[in-house]
């Protein structure tokens, strides 16, 4: 909601500035998909890792904490 307040207000002291933002927004956003998806995958490997580091502690009984979700 406060992008399209903000995109009203750009668009009242600059509409053409505002049309093309408008224009260009899904071109933008297909090109920073690939990030995205690699960012994805790049915190899997992390959570992988995290979850192989501490497998050992979990095995032995370390500090009983309730999981987080």
């Amino acid at each position: 909601m406060v992008t399209f307040l903000l995109w009203c207000l750009l668009f009242l002291l600059c509409w053409p500035l505002a049309l093309m933002a408008l224009v260009l927004y899904p071109f933008v956003w297909l090109m920073l998909l690939p990030f995205r998806m690699l960012g994805i995958a790049v915190d899997g490997v992390l959570q992988l890792l995290r979850a192989m580091l501490f497998l050992p502690a979990r095995i032995l009984g370390g500090a009983h904490r309730p999981a987080v979700h």
